[in-house]
C-alpha cells in the first residue's frame, strides 16, 4: 500500500499500489535535500506576506447557533485572560480603600479615593455621588452606579482643553457650556450623579494620578535583564506581564471598590468610557459578569484596534478583533458612538454582525451605534447624550427624555488630586517597576506551583489550566481531515525506498509547505513526522546521503516525512538560516512586542503549526497509517512538543532531543523562538508534562531537570511511558530511532 502525495489530477495512480511491483530504476541521491519547488520560487504561503498590525481589518463573523456562539465565547475570553497575564485571575488581596476631601457641589459631592488592586500598587481617582441620598438600610436605598476609564485624553482625568479650544467646540456645536466642554470627562460624571447614579472617575496607567508606572515607555536597555525586569522586556513578555494586563486588573479592582460601597446596588452597574477608555470598557465588560450595561465610545470598529501599549498584548488580537471582543458582553445592552475616525464605518462594518448576534441570542433591540461623523474623535455633548439616553433606560433610572446635559463647576486639578500631604505619593519609577513585577512574578509561580501534578486530581487541574493556557498560546487546533491536502510534484525510486515530494497544503488559512515523504517498499504503516532545525534538510548529511537515523527507520519499515517548516529551507531566498524573525513598524511601535505579536503569532508558534498540519496530512491519509509518530532534533524539540499539546491521540509517541532548551533563556524580542507567556506557565518542562501518559523519549536532559514532567507520568499512572535517554549527542537520532522502532 501506498503512502504518498497524489500525482496531479491528469495523470492516473492508484491510491495504493503493491510496491513489490513497482520498477522504477534506481537513481542517485542528490547534492541536498530534495527540492520542491524550482530553484529560487518561494512558497505560496500568507505568511510571507507583510505582517498585520493594529491598523490592519479586523471583520467579526458571528457563528450561526447560540451554542456555537456560546463555545467561540468561552474560548475568546479565555485567550483575553490568557494574553493579559490573568489566568488563572489573580488572587485578590486587601484593597484598603481611602476616601478623602470631600467637595459638596450643591446636588452631588466630589471625593477622592485611592486603593491597591496589589499590595502597594495604587488605583486613583474621583468618586461623584449624588446629594440626596436614600438611608442605606439592608441594602434598601442603593443606588444604580457607572464605572468611568477616562482614555488618553492629555493629563486624563486631569484634561482641560482650554479656553481658546472651548470657543470653537461651542461654535462648532461640540459642547454647551465653557467649563463642561474644557473637562468633557468630569462633565459626564457630574450629569450622571445629578442622574442619580454614583460613579467612579478613574485613572489609567501613568496618566493623573496614576505616577507609579509611566506611561507608554516602550523597551529600555534597563528594563531588558534576566532577572528584575521591567515592563516590555522579553522576560515580562515571557511571563505575559503586560500593561495591558494590569490596566485590565486595575479595573477589575475598580469595579470590586465600586460594587461594594454601602450606596451602590451591585446588580445596577454601568462601564463607559471613550477611545482608550473604550476599550477598557470593552474589554472589562467582556470579561466581568457584573457589568449590566456598557457604553464604549468612539473604540469599537474593524479598523484601528488601539494605539496604546496599554490596548495591546502578545496573542490578544491574533484572530479577533475589538468588534469581537465588544460582542462578548452580549446579550446584555452595548451602546456606542463613532466619529470620523477609525469608527467612522461602524454603521457598515461591525454594528450589522453585532444586531445579527445580538437578534440570534433574543435580544435584538440591546445594541446600538449611533454614528457621529460631524465631529474628530471625541466625547463630546452630542456623544454624551446618546450615552445619558442608554444608560437612562437599561439602568432603569426611570428619568424623563431627554436628557440635557446642564453646567457645572468645573474641578481645577489641586481640586481632583488624591495626594497631599496627609495622602504621599507611593513609591514610583524603574526599581518600584522591578519590584511589581517581581510580585506577580512569585505570586503567579505560587498559584501555578499548587497545580503541581502530584495525582490524579491534580493532574486534571494541571490539564485544565496551564494544559487550556498553552493552548491559547498554540492558538490553533488540529486541522480536522480533509482540510489539509497535497501535491505531487516528484517521485524518485532509491532502491530500498520511494522518495516523494510535494506540498502540504492547509489551504483555508493560506499555508504551503515543502514536504519529502520517504515511504519503504515494506511499509509497516507507521509513519514518523522527522521535524529538524534545518527543515527536510535535516533528514540528509552533508554528502546528500540519508542520515544513519532515518536509515534505520526506512529499514525497519517505517515511513518518514520531512517539511520545511516557516522561514526554513525552500522559505529561504538566500538559504541562510534566518536569525531573528519580523517586527512590525519601526520607532516606538517596533519597541513593543504587542504590536508585533499582538496580531501576528510568533515565528515559533507558526511552525508549531505547520507540525500541526504535518500530523493532519499523515494521520488522516487515504492510507490509513496505524501509527503517527512525531519527532523534534536539531533545534524542533520545542516545536515538536508544543504540537502534542493539540494534537490529541493523532500523535502516538513523542521523541525529542531538548539540547537543554529553555525559553527562559530567550533575551530578545525578536528570537526567533520567543514564546510569549512559554514561561509564565512552566517552560518546556511543562509543555512535555502535559504529553502524559503518551509514551514520550527524552534526550538533552538530566533526571532532576524535569521534576515536573516526571510528576505528571506518576500521577497518570504510566511513569514507565516515560524514558530518559543519555546517550551522546551525535548518537541521540539514532538511540531515538530504535526506541520508535522498539515501540
Amino acid at each position: 500500500m501506498q503512502l504518498s502525495f497524489p500525482r496531479p489530477a491528469r495523470v492516473v495512480l492508484p491510491a495504493f499500489v503493491a510496491l513489490a511491483l513497482l520498477a522504477v530504476p534506481c537513481r542517485l541521491p542528490a547534492a541536498d535535500a530534495p527540492r520542491v519547488l524550482p530553484a529560487g520560487k518561494l512558497p505560496d504561503d500568507v505568511r510571507l506576506a507583510p505582517l498585520k498590525d493594529l491598523n490592519g481589518y479586523f471583520p467579526f463573523h458571528p457563528p450561526a447557533t447560540a451554542d456555537a456562539w456560546k463555545q467561540r465565547a468561552e474560548k475568546m475570553r479565555r485567550q483575553l485572560l490568557v494574553t493579559q497575564g490573568l489566568w488563572p485571575m489573580p488572587e485578590r488581596t486587601p484593597s484598603n480603600p481611602v476616601i478623602h476631601g470631600l467637595i459638596d457641589l450643591g446636588d452631588y459631592t466630589v471625593e477622592k479615593v485611592y486603593f491597591e488592586s496589589y499590595p502597594g500598587h495604587f488605583v486613583t481617582g474621583n468618586l461623584y455621588r449624588p446629594k440626596q441620598m436614600e438611608k442605606v438600610k439592608n441594602g434598601q436605598g442603593r443606588r444604580p452606579a457607572v464605572l468611568s476609564p477616562h482614555g488618553h485624553w492629555l493629563n486624563g482625568r486631569f484634561y482641560d482643553q482650554g479656553a481658546k479650544e472651548i470657543r470653537r467646540s461651542i461654535v462648532n456645536g461640540e459642547e454647551r457650556f465653557e467649563d463642561s466642554g474644557r473637562s468633557p470627562l468630569q462633565a459626564r460624571c457630574a450629569q450622571l450623579a445629578r442622574m442619580g447614579c454614583v460613579v467612579f472617575h478613574y485613572d489609567m496607567l501613568g496618566m493623573a494620578d496614576s505616577r507609579q508606572i509611566v506611561h507608554n515607555p516602550g523597551v529600555r536597555a534597563a528594563m531588558n535583564t534576566m532577572e528584575n525586569w521591567g515592563f516590555f522586556s522579553p522576560q515580562a513578555e515571557l511571563h505575559l506581564q503586560n500593561m495591558m494586563g494590569l490596566q485590565t486588573y486595575n479595573s477589575i479592582r475598580a469595579l470590586d471598590f465600586l460594587s461594594e460601597l454601602p450606596d451602590v446596588d451591585p446588580e445596577r452597574i454601568a462601564v463607559t468610557g471613550a477611545s482608550g477608555g473604550g476599550t477598557q470598557t470593552f474589554m472589562l465588560c467582556a470579561l466581568d459578569p457584573r457589568p449590566k450595561v456598557a457604553f464604549p465610545a468612539v473604540m469599537v470598529s474593524t479598523a484601528m484596534q488601539g494605539g496604546c501599549t496599554c490596548e495591546n498584548a502578545c496573542g490578544l488580537r491574533v484572530g479577533t478583533g475589538n468588534v469581537e471582543i465588544a460582542a462578548l458582553f452580549a446579550p446584555k445592552p452595548l451602546g456606542m458612538t463613532a466619529a470620523d475616525d477609525w469608527t467612522r464605518e461602524i454603521a457598515t462594518k461591525g454594528l450589522p454582525e453585532l444586531q445579527q448576534l445580538y437578534t440570534m441570542l433574543g435580544a435584538k433591540d440591546d445594541v446600538m451605534a449611533r454614528p457621529l461623523l460631524q465631529f474628530g474623535h471625541n466625547y463630546n455633548y452630542v456623544s454624551r447624550a446618546v450615552m445619558y439616553s442608554w444608560i437612562n433606560k437599561h439602568l432603569g433610572l426611570g428619568l424623563e427624555e431627554p436628557i440635557v446635559e446642564e453646567d457645572y463647576r468645573r474641578l481645577s486639578r489641586e481640586e481632583m488630586t488624591v495626594w497631599d500631604d496627609k495622602h504621599p505619593l507611593p513609591p514610583s519609577g524603574d526599581d518600584y517597576e522591578r519590584s511589581l513585577l517581581s510580585y506577580l512574578t512569585l505570586t503567579s509561580n505560587k498559584q501555578l506551583a499548587a497545580l503541581e501534578p502530584k495525582d490524579a486530581a491534580h493532574l486534571d487541574r494541571f490539564r485544565d489550566v496551564v494544559g487550556q493556557a498553552f493552548q491559547v498560546l498554540v492558538g490553533r487546533e488540529l486541522p480536522a481531515a480533509g482540510e489539509v491536502t497535497h501535491e505531487l510534484t516528484s517521485e524518485e525510486d532509491r532502491g530500498e525506498y520511494l522518495e516523494f515530494t510535494g506540498l502540504v497544503n492547509h489551504k483555508s488559512v493560506g499555508e504551503s509547505l515543502p514536504a519529502v515523504m520517504l515511504q519503504p517498499k515494506q511499509w509497516n504503516r507507521h509513519v514518523v513526522i522527522w521535524l529538524d532545525g534545518q527543515g527536510k534538510q535535516g533528514l540528509y548529511n552533508s554528502g546528500g546521503e540519508l542520515q544513519a537515523a532515518i536509515k534505520k527507520l526506512l529499514s525497519g519499515g517505517t515511513a518518514v516525512i520531512g517539511a520545511d517548516l516557516l522561514y526554513q529551507g525552500e522559505f529561504l531566498a538566500d538559504g541562510k538560516p534566518l536569525e531573528k524573525q519580523r517586527m512590525v513598524g519601526d520607532g516606538k511601535r517596533a519597541n513593543y512586542a504587542g504590536y508585533t505579536y499582538g496580531y501576528n503569532a510568533p515565528l515559533f508558534v507558526q511552525r508549531v503549526h505547520d507540525a500541526l498540519s504535518l500530523v493532519s496530512f499523515a494521520a488522516n491519509h487515504e492510507a490509513a497509517p496505524a501509527r503517527v509518530d512525531l519527532v523534534g532534533v536539531n533545534g524542533a524539540a520545542p516545536i515538536a512538543a508544543a504540537a502534542t499539546l493539540e494534537a490529541g491521540d493523532k500523535v502516538g509517541r513523542l521523541a525529542v532531543d531538548t539540547q537543554g532548551f529553555r525559553f527562559a533563556g530567550v533575551n530578545q524580542l525578536d528570537d526567533v523562538n520567543i514564546w510569549p507567556g512559554a514561561v509564565k506557565y512552566g517552560d518546556l518542562p511543562a509543555v512535555l508534562a502535559l504529553a502524559a501518559p503518551r509514551p514520550l523519549w527524552i534526550a538533552g536532559e538530566q533526571e532532576k531537570s524535569l521534576p515536573q514532567t516526571h510528576a505528571a507520568y506518576e500521577a497518570a499512572g504510566k511513569k514507565e511511558n516515560l524514558h530518559l535517554n543519555s546517550a551522546p549527542e551525535d548518537q541521540r537520532s539514532d538511540a531515538a530511532a530504535d526506541w520508535l522502532l522498539a515501540q
